[in-house]
């Protein structure tokens, strides 16, 4: 709400409790409410949920693409011939910059819901998040693609 907004909502619940709806006392309300309004300026915030809004949509953006490229490169993994010989399944330490309990188990949470992935363990100090990877021949290239994806837009997100 602007200041404005708040100092009329002021007047009005002034007028209310007082029992008179004149003009005169729709003023004095007002000024009240402008005055405590201004003692507690500096103690009011604007709402951060709004400017979080694209933030959020761009991570649901980003898991609904890696939930569809996952499962593409699963479905041709599994309708292979040789998947055995395709096959290279892997645990990595993922070291994670992310830290709050909530961006932790979102983090793991996007990683297991990612087809071909799972969120095994996190270590007990919270620095790195163990991933099964159904086939992980490049390693170092999946923690990158976790860190400047999931990791990167959680962290747009909580910040």
């Amino acid at each position: 709400m602007t200041f404005l907004a708040i100092a009329v909502l002021l007047a009005v619940t002034w007028a209310a409790i007082t029992g008179t709806f004149s003009l005169g006392n729709l003023l004095l309300g007002g000024a009240i409410g402008v005055a405590a309004l201004w003692v507690i300026r500096l103690q009011i915030t604007r709402p951060k949920f709004l400017s979080k809004v694209p933030k959020i949509i761009g991570l649901a953006l980003l898991f609904l693409y890696e939930l569809v490229l996952s499962s593409i490169k699963v479905m041709a993994l599994v309708l292979s011939p040789n998947m055995k010989k395709s096959l290279e399944p892997a645990i990595i330490a993922f070291p994670l910059r992310v830290k709050s309990d909530m961006e932790i188990t979102l983090l793991a949470n996007l990683i297991t819901l990612t087809p071909g992935t799972l969120s095994v363990d996190v270590a007990e100090d919270r620095s790195v998040l163990y991933v099964h990877a159904i086939s992980a021949p490049d390693k170092r290239g999946l923690i990158k693609d976790i860190s400047t994806g999931f990791e990167a837009k959680i962290m747009e997100v909580f910040e």
